[in-house]
């Protein structure tokens, strides 16, 4: 059980860091282009356009990390409404219905990944599989993700595993 929270903590960084590239790379190649812009009245041709498939993968990496914090959406009054044992069947309900969300999009991007192989981006030239990856990429590591945190989520709710700031408790702090 050990080695399995260890490759769990290690997905997540992982994951994170990868969000956190992707910000630091998109940061780097905006603020160039702006400079050299202001100072030489020229810009970086591809610049726009990679910050924009940055953001683009950024934002499909990260989507399970915020997924796995409770950081998207969510109308909780029905629940909050309900007794116990039907909000732990309105969450299971809740979490088959994500997965089958999911797993649906990974095939749909999938597809529309390979039928867009052939197309090339406007400034680099690479091809458009690159860019249109990042969907299934990132429906696959929400269904990661929510696999993860599945269990405490039905069994606890909306907050299991935080503590009352939101945060996640430290390793050792979980049962």
């Amino acid at each position: 059980m050990r080695h399995l929270r260890l490759l769990e903590r290690l997905f997540v960084a992982l994951n994170g860091w990868a969000v956190i590239l992707c910000m630091v790379a998109m940061s780097a190649i905006v603020f160039s282009n702006v400079t050299l812009r202001g100072l030489t009245n020229h810009s970086i041709p591809w610049a726009d356009e990679v910050a924009r498939y940055l953001m683009i993968w950024m934002t499909f990496l990260g989507a399970g990390l915020i997924l796995r914090h409770g950081g998207h959406v969510a109308i909780t009054n029905l629940q909050e409404a309900m007794a116990s044992r039907a909000q732990i069947v309105l969450r299971a309900g809740i979490v088959v219905l994500l997965l089958g969300f999911f797993g649906f999009m990974v095939w749909v991007g999938w597809d529309y990944m390979q039928r867009m192989r052939f197309q090339r981006t406007p400034a680099t030239r690479i091809s458009f599989i690159y860019i249109y990856a990042a969907m299934p990429v990132g429906f696959s590591l929400l269904i990661v993700h929510l696999l993860l945190v599945a269990k405490g989520y039905v069994l606890a709710g909306p907050r299991s595993g935080q503590d009352e700031d939101g945060a996640e408790p430290e390793a050792g702090a979980r049962g």
